[in-house]
């Protein structure tokens, strides 16, 4: 079985990142041998649709099981389609991690865990500053 955990580094002993779409690393392992594959998320710094993106390269490597901390609704649809499990709400280093879903400690969810546009560049104060609160001056 090939299980994905979002991780901060490309390595087993890297610890979980709790972002999907703005991970740092995916690293894929065999559940069987614990031999991964680390890719760099090329998403993480795009300005929106990162967890779409993210998403769209998971489901391209054929991956069946996605561990992370939480995961938004578009990209949650996008795997789900795909047919790949997503667990959220695990922690610690990506073996570990990997080794809880083994045990039957980390179950799959049925529900996205994030609302929609929980990322970068909503209601962060990205504007302009050319509002016209100050009574009416230009």
């Amino acid at each position: 079985m090939k299980i994905c955990v979002t991780a901060t580094a490309g390595n087993l002993e890297a610890t979980l990142d709790p972002r999907f779409g703005r991970c740092q690393y995916f690293v894929i392992v065999d559940s069987e041998t614990m031999k991964f594959e680390a890719l760099q998320n090329e998403s993480a710094s795009i300005s929106g649709g990162a967890g779409i993106q993210a998403a769209q390269t998971i489901a391209n490597k054929g991956i069946d099981i996605l561990i992370t901390g939480s995961i938004g609704p578009n990209a949650f649809r996008i795997l789900s389609t795909a047919g790949i499990k997503v667990v959220t709400g695990a922690s610690g280093s990506v073996a570990s991690a990997v080794e809880q879903y083994k045990k039957g400690t980390l179950e799959p969810t049925t529900v996205p865990t994030e609302p929609t546009y929980a990322g970068m560049g909503r209601g962060g104060g990205m504007g302009r500053g050319r509002g016209r609160g100050m009574g009416g001056r230009r």
